[in-house]
């Protein structure tokens, strides 16, 4: 979390306009195969280590669309330098089809996890293989021991942060707030009277959305996070976590509670949309796209929501949107940073699939995908001034701080039968009108 009594603003960068795909060594528009790449306008100098390595990498994540091209984009030259065809591949299902590739022997080369839970998973079933001694030395170099413990299983480490985000924050539109006198709240209670002002005004405070294909009910865990970790702090966090504090304890009935005045108050939900009982069925990624014409006004979202607006959508303090930390208990309390991320795991130790992950762990891969936009890293050397947003350069900085500590995505750190699978679902009972304890009690004997 950041120092105890900073509480800024978040505002998050735009996603920029479509980016032009580079022809590289990993040649992904044509399919050709690695080492044919034309070299002569790239500075291959940073890659050096890593010359006529050859051959093929295969990588598997969740993402996709515009932000997949940037990634592309991110180690063109890198691939072109190495003479690595680098074979991309973005899924929606990622999370699902993951395990089942694994199990059923079509495992990738690499994939990019966000959850510590399914990286566990694949450590202890057997699929991957720990880091090469290169990585091990740009992740302990690059990163604090928080990061590095989320890919660590029994003392040895299986993966290196990619990318990192904040989940702790609340969208907002600056206009509407202007017009009618609203302010910024800066504690919870604030921003419950806020939600009552709005309410009175005749517009929804609140929008919401649960549904994400596979993976519907994980923005319902973030709001819960986000809670115990106002109400409970962060030692409870963390053996919630691992089971040390039980799943129907009264401090997680406390976090349901104090969220269910928000998302199932039929007052405050769910702008367009419907009420209470449409959060489940509405998309993340079209649930706050009502801010942009006052059909609700705030949005609980990570920073990576940025990507859904539109190329003309202008983020900032007099913007069309922005964003703010969701608030403390009390004014002069701590504000809880919750987030997520990305880690990059192999499965295949290859010379290829080595030469790749120590490039996607340095330091030059982390700069060069933040110059692209839309993308914070927590390397704690990131050259922030590579960074096209004054926002994403803030965020960066309170992640490579060394007096922060981040608390990661805790449905995505435990283990994924229960965070990402049992937990999900449960956020879908809960908000459809399922007694809270009862559903907690389904949770906790799942154990």
């Amino acid at each position: 979390m950041p120092r105890s009594g900073y509480r800024p603003l978040l505002p998050v960068a735009a996603a920029t306009g479509a980016l032009v795909l580079l022809v590289s060594g990993c040649d992904y528009l044509s399919g050709g195969g690695g080492g044919t790449a034309d070299t002569s306008d790239i500075d291959c100098s940073p890659y050096e280590q890593w010359e006529d390595t050859g051959g093929t990498v295969s990588v598997y994540a969740s993402i996709r669309d515009e932000e997949g091209e940037r990634l592309e984009e991110s180690w063109a030259d890198f691939a072109a330098c190495a003479g690595i065809t680098v074979q991309y591949e973005g899924s929606g299902e990622f999370e699902a089809q993951l395990p089942i590739r694994l199990d059923g022997g079509n495992a990738p080369d690499l994939a990019f996890i966000p959850q510590p839970g399914l990286l566990e998973r694949s450590v202890e079933d057997g699929h991957a293989v720990p880091v090469a001694d290169g990585v091990r030395e740009n992740v302990e170099a690059g990163w604090s021991e928080d990061w590095q413990g989320y890919a660590t299983v029994e003392d040895e480490l299986y993966g290196s942060p990619l990318g990192a985000n904040m989940k702790s924050m609340v969208w907002y539109s600056p206009a509407y707030f202007d017009e009618n006198g609203h302010e910024v709240p800066e504690t919870w209670d604030d921003m419950i009277e806020l939600s009552k002002d709005i309410a009175a005004e005749g517009t929804k405070p609140w929008c919401a959305g649960f549904e994400s294909g596979d993976g519907t009910g994980w923005p319902g865990t973030d709001w819960i996070e986000n809670t115990l970790l106002r109400t409970s702090g962060t030692d409870v966090y963390h053996d919630w976590i691992s089971n040390d504090v039980a799943f129907d304890s009264p401090e997680v009935v406390e976090a349901f509670d104090l969220a269910e005045g928000v998302l199932r108050n039929e007052d405050f939900v769910n702008g367009p949309f419907g009420g209470v009982d449409s959060i489940a069925v509405t998309s993340f990624q079209e649930a706050g796209l009502p801010l942009l014409d006052g059909g609700c006004a705030m949005y609980l979202m990570g920073s990576f929501y940025a990507a859904q607006f539109e190329e003309d959508v202008n983020i900032g303090e007099d913007g069309d949107v922005y964003g703010f930390v969701l608030p403390a208990m009390e004014a002069d309390g701590e504000v809880p940073i919750m987030g997520g991320g990305e880690f990059t795991v192999a499965y295949d130790d290859r010379p290829e699939v080595t030469a790749m992950h120590e490039y996607l762990s340095s330091v030059e891969f982390a700069d060069k995908r933040a110059s692209l936009g839309s993308w914070v890293s927590a390397h704690q050397d990131l050259d922030q001034s590579q960074l096209p947003d004054p926002t994403d350069q803030f965020t960066a900085e309170v992640l490579s701080d060394p007096d922060t500590v981040f608390h990661f995505d805790a449905s995505d750190t435990m283990p994924s039968s229960i965070g990402t699978d049992v937990f999900w679902t449960a956020m879908i009972d809960w908000v459809t009108g399922s007694d809270t304890e009862d559903v907690l009690e389904t949770v906790e004997s799942a154990w």
